[in-house]
């Protein structure tokens, strides 16, 4: 007895695997159903293409003429030697892919349930066209029942709706001869003449016309069809060449076709190249059994084909003993005609029993619906389920190891495990922007190692320069008329109180648009602090306190910070806002205070919350009104103190502007890290300067950072993005590939938020986010089933 196996493959592809592959087998009257899973096996899809290639290409340079227009090949220079290398490589993999061990237990149950001298037929349903293209009678499966043969099927299919038909004791064949260009389609017509107890209609190189109105009007057992023919589309659409001019896919005569499918038309021959496109656009239309050629046929094969089917079909062979004996046969020609064997396949309407021949010709056809189809397609129904649960359960395991791993990243952040990453990070986006242009409001009178050697005169205390010399560079200055000067030096001691040069310096701070500096006490690194010049009132005096990170960079600027009432340092604003302030002031714009806040006008500096803010979440000190400094990677103006001595200085560059006097000397000048790398703290007082009259006046971006809340909303957000995006990319590559591309996309869209609009958005822990999220999902679907 004839024993029924059907292979159902959902929910997958050779790059993910099969989660669920269900098996149902028709045995002595009983059925059984297993399950299983097959791995994936990516390297299947390039091994196939690159035999198909090599087909190709080997058949051209042998010169066999084939069943199709042949394409163009960029192969050269191959040997039938390295062909039939790939051939051997395809057969082992094939093999390996299906004793994987989740496979396993499926052929040991069929191989327990079948016998060697049973006749088998082997369906395999997918609507994947590569799946139905791989050589799967390769499988040992094969060699050892050798009455088993290989028939395809789409997913979806119902039984055809047959009339009963009066009985003429013959095959009625409908041949259709197309076009013959480069072959000898003459000996199908032979052949076709010499069988018995057939009447076979032949229209050659007919047009459309007649092949609609045949199979409208006749009816018919067999089609058959010899010429060129092509796959189009990847294989999911199919052509044959009916005559010179003209190409005819099944859409196109879809009509005439399901009417001669109703009118009994049983079996459908497509003896013509790279049949696959054909045979799944005519499985759509029920037909009970379809013979085609997987790839490119040679005319010869094509001819030894249908003459060894024939004589087996037509000897009382069933149509799967009769194809795989006709098959078998084409063996002894793989010396000229390498894979000719590959080639014969039959695709299977599964709800149909194979007709045979004397069945045809005494027109049983019409009892052939398979009496097993309910039973069958409600296991296709279940089989369809449980690969839905399956994989809703996965993608549910999967949502919530995300999310997971979202909570887990805003843990660790919390706990400042990215932070030094994150601040590095920050450092590299403001580098890589593009360069600025120099900010012509503020100028740098710096005094240098070159400026100090040259003036040895006796000073007290830490200072660089004498009164005497610092009297006459303001005087100087004074003269240029800067809006604003910020004497970025020390001055709590004055060289010697009864000089007249000390007398003038109390007259030079005296004037308005000076502002002088002062630092409050710091318990860890200065407990003293610096008192500001006695002489200059509370209103003109700034503090120059720098705060550095835990990596020792100055990432953040203090506007106001309230100073301890025993700080010889009293005032609250820092040199970098009053010297703002005060040149904003000539063209009308005040300065306002909050609690919270700095306000020139419209433009609101808002303060880095306490605690965690941004990329700051350990317990680093955000006390004060901080912001982060926006710096410019270019330099500033500067003038050494000797030039603006020596008259050198064009005093327009002076004028109306923001002028900070201090010490570049290595011996004297406070180094401070930056982004950009060490610089001294009186170009770091320029950078702050500098960054609020650009936000105020040019409209810069002013850095700031999400609440807390909206770093969590895009730390979760590109976690669950980003896997999504993974779990549905067809392959492991293109997972792979999708995890950096996703973390290349997150980092640019970090970079454009920085640059144009100032946001600092947490880009390592959204990156690892998306990693390990990316991660999980592979793992979750390439777990067996």
């Amino acid at each position: 007895m004839t024993k029924r196996v059907v292979f159902t493959l959902l929910g997958g592809d050779l790059n993910q695997g099969f989660p669920v592959v269900t098996v149902q087998l028709w045995h002595d009257d009983r059925f059984s159903k297993f399950i299983g899973s097959l791995s994936a096996a990516p390297e299947l899809s390039k091994l196939y293409y690159r035999w198909q290639l090599l087909y190709e290409a080997v058949h051209q340079r042998l010169g066999n003429q084939q069943r199709i227009r042949v394409r163009q090949q960029d192969i050269t220079n191959i040997s039938v030697t390295e062909f039939n290398q790939v051939c051997q490589q395809l057969q082992v993999n094939i093999n390996s892919w299906l004793r994987c061990e989740s496979f396993q237990n499926i052929e040991r149950q069929m191989r327990t349930l079948l016998g060697r001298d049973d006749e088998i037929r082997i369906i395999i349903e997918t609507n994947i066209v590569l799946l139905h293209k791989l050589p799967w009678h390769l499988w040992d499966f094969f060699e050892d029942y050798p009455k088993a043969e290989l028939g395809l099927s789409n997913h979806e299919y119902t039984s055809p709706q047959v009339l009963r038909k009066s009985p003429t004791g013959q095959v009625k064949i409908l041949a259709i001869l197309g076009n013959r260009i480069g072959l000898d389609i003459d000996k199908d017509l032979s052949l076709l003449k010499d069988v018995t107890d057939a009447q076979t209609t032949f229209l050659v190189e007919p047009t459309r016309k007649e092949i609609d109105e045949h199979l409208w009007n006749y009816d018919w057992d067999i089609l058959y069809f010899a010429g060129h023919s092509d796959s189009l589309a990847d294989g999911e659409i199919g052509e044959i060449c009916i005559n010179n001019t003209e190409t005819l896919t099944i859409s196109q005569f879809k009509n005439a076709l399901k009417t001669a499918i109703a009118k009994g038309l049983n079996i459908a021959i497509f003896n013509s190249c790279d049949g696959i496109g054909l045979a799944r656009n005519l499985a759509d239309l029920n037909i009970p059994q379809m013979i085609v050629m997987r790839t490119g046929v040679p005319d010869f094969v094509a001819q030894e084909f249908l003459k060894n089917f024939l004589i087996a079909f037509a000897g009382a062979k069933s149509i799967y003993l009769a194809l795989r004996e006709a098959r078998e046969r084409l063996q002894g020609l793989e010396n000229q005609f390498p894979c000719a064997s590959w080639l014969p396949v039959i695709y299977q309407n599964p709800t149909t029993i194979p007709t045979t021949w004397q069945e045809l010709r005494d027109n049983f056809n019409d009892t052939k619906i398979v009496s097993e189809a309910p039973m069958q397609r409600k296991t296709l129904r279940h089989a369809a389920l449980l690969t839905l649960r399956v994989s809703q359960s996965k993608f549910l395991t999967a949502f919530l190891s995300i999310t997971i791993v979202a909570l887990s990243t805003i843990g660790l952040r919390y706990l400042g495990v990215f932070e030094e990453n994150e601040l590095k990070t920050f450092d590299q986006m403001l580098r890589s922007r593009p360069k600025e242009e120099l900010d012509p409001e503020v100028v740098v009178v710096e005094v240098t190692e070159k400026d100090i050697q040259s003036r040895q005169e006796m000073t007290r205390g830490p200072k660089s320069i004498s009164d005497r010399t610092l009297v006459t560079l303001l005087n100087k200055l004074q003269r240029y008329q800067p809006r604003v000067i910020g004497l970025d030096i020390y001055q709590d001691l004055i060289d010697y109180p009864n000089e007249s040069h000390s007398t003038r310096l109390a007259t030079e701070l005296s004037q308005k648009n000076i502002v002088v500096v002062c630092k409050g006490k710091d318990k860890e690194y200065d407990p003293e602090g610096v008192k500001p010049p006695e002489q200059v009132p509370l209103e003109r005096q700034g503090f120059t306190d720098a705060i550095a990170d835990p990596d020792g960079v100055v990432r953040r600027q203090i506007l106001i910070m309230p100073q301890e009432t025993s700080s010889p340092c009293q005032t609250p604003n820092s040199l970098s806002l009053q010297l703002a302030a005060g040149y904003l002031s000539y063209q009308g714009i005040p300065l306002s205070v909050n609690d919270d806040y700095v306000q020139f006008g419209f433009k609101v500096f808002q303060r880095l919350k306490p605690g965690r803010s941004g990329g700051y979440q350990q317990q680093v000190d955000l006390g004060g009104i901080q912001i982060l400094v926006n710096y410019r990677n270019v330099d500033y103006r500067r003038f050494s103190l000797e030039d603006v001595l020596s008259n050198k200085v064009n005093p327009d560059l002076l004028k109306d502007k923001v002028v900070l006097i201090g010490v570049t000397a290595n011996t004297k000048s406070d180094n401070w890290s930056t982004s950009y790398g060490d610089k001294p703290g009186v170009f770091i007082q320029a950078q702050m300067v500098s960054q609020i009259l650009s936000a105020v006046l040019d409209k810069r971006p002013i850095l700031w950072v999400l609440p807390s809340w909206g770093d969590i909303l895009w730390i979760c957000g590109w976690a669950v993005v980003g896997s999504t995006i993974v779990w549905y990319a067809p392959s492991l590559s293109n997972k792979v590939c999708v995890i950096f591309a996703t973390v290349f996309v997150l980092y640019g869209a970090c970079a454009i938020a920085l640059f144009a609009q100032g946001l600092w958005m947490p880009f390592i822990p959204s990156a690892f986010a998306v990693v390990a999220g990316g991660v999980i999902v592979l793992f979750i679907q390439n777990r067996p089933y």
